[in-house]
């Protein structure tokens, strides 16, 4: 199963919260869920974004993809972990696309 870092809507009519949840892909926007990684207000004057670093670092390098919205809020609050969670991933892709061009070399000679 896929797992996304989202928001899942709280509050009443015209007065949103939500909280940012790790949760399967296919699940509804506002249903089951595996945990609460934090809130988001964005009603504030500035916008309230309580993240628990810990628990977003744990679902990231667990392969959890977040949403653009979530992505860029943990960008503000907890600067340089999606930044070096992407820099990691293109590392490994580069490092494996060369093994590959390696590979096919030898098998051509």
């Amino acid at each position: 199963m896929a797992v996304v870092l989202r928001l899942a809507r709280l509050g009443k009519h015209k007065s949103p919260a939500y909280r940012v949840v790790a949760t399967e892909r296919q699940n509804k926007r506002d249903g089951k869920f595996l945990e609460v990684v934090g809130t988001y207000n964005p009603l504030g004057d500035p916008a309230r974004v309580s993240l628990k670093e810990d628990l977003i670092k744990k679902w990231l390098g667990l392969g959890a993809k977040p949403t653009e919205v979530v992505r860029s809020l943990i960008r503000k609050t907890i600067p340089g972990v999606v930044e070096a969670i992407e820099a990691h991933k293109t590392k490994k892709t580069l490092a494996a696309r060369k093994n590959r061009k390696l590979r096919a070399a030898a098998r051509a000679k």
